[in-house]
């Protein structure tokens, strides 16, 4: 009885495993079971749906936008207020990019600093671009001259392609009134692709008329260069009379103010004006 009972269970098909199937001599069949709509998931959903359609959606709205916008803003803000060296990394890119025609950190850093506050991101590097002019040009076409050479020279040698932006820097000496003479940075921006050339001038520095009488008598009178200017700079001659002042920025000691910041000045109302007259998607 034992071993009749174990042969039909080895036997006998089980019907909860075989769905559908019919037995030989049965016409018993065992209909599927529908699937549960419940547990159904689409193996191919579209791009719009799930949660990247959301992602997508939640991105596309103006208000995000704006917030998120913000959040950027304020994250740069405590980097830059902690770490101020780090501004000219995460303001550098864009569509912007720029030849200041100087190595010099203080023309580079504040032409920089200039157009990365008015265009958000902009791109600016030096290079050391040469005039034909005195060292110490005097009048205001020689500092514009002397600027304008500056991207020229760069242009005639391939340091830069001939329709790259640039911005030049070239500061003169000028005697604005009688016996009164002033140190004047010119600024320009040439950009040939949108035809757009701006001048601009820095703030004027006073200048003792000692320090300009002595470059005067130090510059030969047969000085190939005289008609642009005088071959000893006047900041050559400040730092030989005055300890502790610098050729390179004895403005400060003058007036408080740094030439960076001057040439910032300058620099920051030139972009304003670039950015004017550019088109529409460049900004």
């Amino acid at each position: 009885m034992f071993l009749i009972r174990f042969l039909c269970i080895v036997v006998l098909p089980n019907p909860v495993i075989q769905h559908g199937a019919s037995t030989a001599g049965s016409s018993i069949t065992f209909p599927e079971e529908p699937d549960d709509p419940r547990v159904h998931t689409p193996l191919n959903e579209g791009p719009t749906g799930g949660i990247w359609g959301f992602i997508k959606g939640v991105a596309g709205n103006p208000m995000v936008k704006s917030v998120l916008d913000k959040t950027k803003h304020s994250v740069e803000s405590v980097i830059t207020t902690l770490d101020p060296g780090m501004a000219p990394y995460i303001r550098s890119g864009g569509e912007l990019d720029l030849i200041v025609t100087s190595n010099k950190e203080v023309k580079v850093a504040a032409v920089r600093d200039a157009f990365q506050e008015v265009f958000g991101m902009a791109l600016v590097t030096g290079e050391d671009g040469q005039s034909n002019i005195a060292p110490q040009p005097v009048g205001y076409a020689a500092g514009l001259k002397g600027a304008q050479e500056r991207i020229d020279g760069l242009r005639r040698s391939g340091v830069i392609h001939e329709k790259q932006p640039a911005v030049s820097v070239e500061n003169f000496i000028a005697e604005l009134l009688p016996d009164k003479w002033f140190d004047i940075g010119c600024v320009i921006l040439d950009d040939p692709i949108h035809g757009i050339r701006l001048e601009n001038f820095t703030q004027a520095t006073p200048l003792p008329l000692e320090y300009v009488q002595q470059a005067q008598n130090l510059t030969p009178q047969d000085y190939n260069l005289r008609w642009s200017g005088l071959s000893v700079t006047v900041g050559e001659v400040l730092e030989r009379s005055l300890p502790q002042v610098s050729r390179t920025d004895w403005h400060v000691a003058f007036t408080g103010m740094s030439r960076r910041q001057m040439i910032f000045s300058a620099a920051k109302a030139l972009a304003g004006m670039y950015k004017q007259r550019l088109p529409p998607r460049i900004l």
